[in-house]
């Protein structure tokens, strides 16, 4: 059918052109508009990799323009104010008003379904507390760290230059500076960018060693310690891994590889630039916390850690297993939830890899109790903290920090528009054409950076105090309440098994945790 009516259009409208023409030579003009509608046609019905446009010819593209914007129509005109992904619409507005210092509050009472599985809570008190700003902070550095960071409870989590534009970086970082907080830069290397705003910085070091790496691609550790050395940086993060894409490496390709990317990650230009699945300076856990020391010891002692995405468990119980053997341990330990984002990522790793974060964070709490070292290490908790109440969350779960990226990115001017891989930024964040970046006025969104900081900590002080509270010290697991599936609602050590003290260590180890533990090998992962 489609078919005919093309070929109708084609050879009514010709012979129409050719007989008016006689009474009213303008009507050729119309052939500017059938002679191309005529082409396409021919074109579809024989050339097009697409089986509609060869069957629909002309008229089946509108299925693919329609397809095209149909993110855009599914967010301004179908999305619910709590069904939108991956951060619903009442998220986003809240970051967007914080930012801006706007209005925050909302009318009318709850639009969550607080009766749904799933959903959390804490309890208030008849006694409400005051929390000091100082109970915001904590210091990040256990027995063998010689210079410890007095941190923020939350911090800007792993954004490199190159997934993020440089106005973005600088304006993150100037952000970091003005609120008091840490900016990490991601495993894409220690750019102009980060240090351009003089906030305190989470150096990270990925499986690349972008910025300390020799020709071959290995660690080098003369200019690891010409940037790690610096004032501004803090802290030394090692990256196994991340939520988005957990156990996979990355390729940036040649035609990306400009004079500045080839300057700061210290790889040749021209040639594509490989981020391997698995580091090349240790291939154990007891390599990993050997890494760690010898990181610590180039550094004079600053807080060095890791950062993974929990998968297989013994191959964690292994790294504490390698702590009791070497007696060396991290300063901190950030876990990065399955949920966690990335600029881009294998669709099948993203959405079917890694553990989320909340069950991730319990377990690696677990273990650190469970050997005895939980009060030497700090835990960071990374993925899908957007409020003040998710900060506590994770706290009460076993984290003493959050970091937080998307909801930076929010802060910036992010759309949610989900292009990130493509380069078309519309918002000039994730991109690095340099003239969509120009959107991002550095001057303005730094102070949105704090300002969406600053209240997100004023309101985690407001519900600690709240719940009877003044010190985040003293939040625990039973202090968070969710519904379960037969419609009760459990406290969280109700619901998740947590360990003794030192439990991993004695005779009488819960199932949940033994056979991961007896399997577990400090040896090898």
């Amino acid at each position: 059918m489609a078919r005919n009516i093309f070929f109708g259009i084609s050879a009514v409208g010709l012979l129409l052109i050719f007989l008016v023409q006689f009474f009213w030579p303008p009507i050729l003009h119309l052939l500017w508009l059938l002679v191309p509608y005529i082409l396409l046609g021919l074109y579809d019905m024989h050339y097009a990799n697409h089986n509609v446009l060869r069957n629909y010819p002309v008229v089946g593209h509108l299925r693919y323009a329609l397809e095209f914007i149909s993110p855009e129509i599914q967010q301004y005109f179908i999305e619910t104010n709590e069904s939108g992904r991956p951060y619903n619409r009442m998220q986003r507005n809240l970051v967007y008003a914080r930012a801006n210092k706007g209005l925050d509050t909302q009318p009318f009472g709850t639009q969550w379904d607080i009766r749904d599985v799933g959903y959390q809570r804490a309890s208030h008190s008849l006694m409400p507390k005051h929390v000091a700003p100082e109970k915001a902070r904590v210091l990040v550095g256990g027995p063998q760290c010689k210079k410890p960071y007095n941190a923020s409870r939350l911090n800007i989590s792993a954004m490199s230059f190159g997934a993020l534009s440089p106005n973005a970086i600088h304006a993150l970082n100037a952000g970091a500076k003005r609120g008091g907080f840490a900016h990490n830069t991601g495993e894409g290397g220690l750019s102009p960018y980060h240090l351009a705003g003089g906030g305190d910085i989470v150096w990270q070091i990925g499986t690349g060693y972008f910025g300390c790496r020799t020709a071959e691609g290995n660690f080098d550790p003369e200019k690891f310690k010409a940037n790690a050395n610096r004032d501004v940086v803090k802290m030394i993060e090692i990256k196994l891994s991340q939520g988005a894409k957990p156990a996979h490496g990355g390729v940036l390709p040649a035609a990306k590889v400009d004079e500045e990317i080839s300057r700061i990650r210290g790889v040749p230009m021209g040639k594509d630039v490989l981020s391997p699945p698995a580091h090349s300076a240790f291939s154990s856990p007891e390599g990993l916390l050997q890494f760690v020391e010898d990181l610590r010891t180039m550094t004079d002692g600053k807080p060095v850690g890791f950062k993974l995405c929990i998968g297989r468990r013994s191959e964690f119980m292994g790294i504490c297993k390698a702590m009791l053997k070497t007696g060396i341990l991290p300063d901190f330990i950030t876990v990065d939830g399955a949920e966690g984002g990335t600029g881009a990522a294998p669709l099948e790793f993203s959405n079917r890899l890694g553990v989320p974060i909340d069950e991730a964070l319990i377990f690696v709490h677990n273990c650190l109790v469970g050997i005895g070292l939980r009060k030497d290490i700090r835990i960071i908790a990374s993925g899908k903290v957007v409020t003040g109440f998710d900060l506590m969350e994770k706290i009460a779960l076993g984290a003493d920090m959050c970091n937080v990226a998307r909801p930076m990115m929010f802060a910036l001017g992010c759309i949610q528009s989900l292009r990130c891989n493509t380069n078309t930024c519309p918002t000039g964040i994730a991109t690095q054409d340099r003239i969509r970046a120009r959107a991002v006025d550095v001057a303005t969104r730094q102070e949105h950076v704090a300002n969406y900081h600053n209240a997100t900590i004023e309101s985690f002080r407001e519900l600690l105090g709240a719940i009877g509270l003044d010190d985040p010290e003293d939040l625990t697991p039973h202090h968070i309440y969710q519904r379960v599936a037969d419609h009760t609602e459990r406290a969280t050590d109700e619901i998740y098994d947590y360990l003794d003290e030192r439990e991993l260590l004695s005779e009488t180890i819960r199932p949940s945790y033994r056979d991961d533990w007896q399997s577990a090998r400090a040896e090898a992962f």
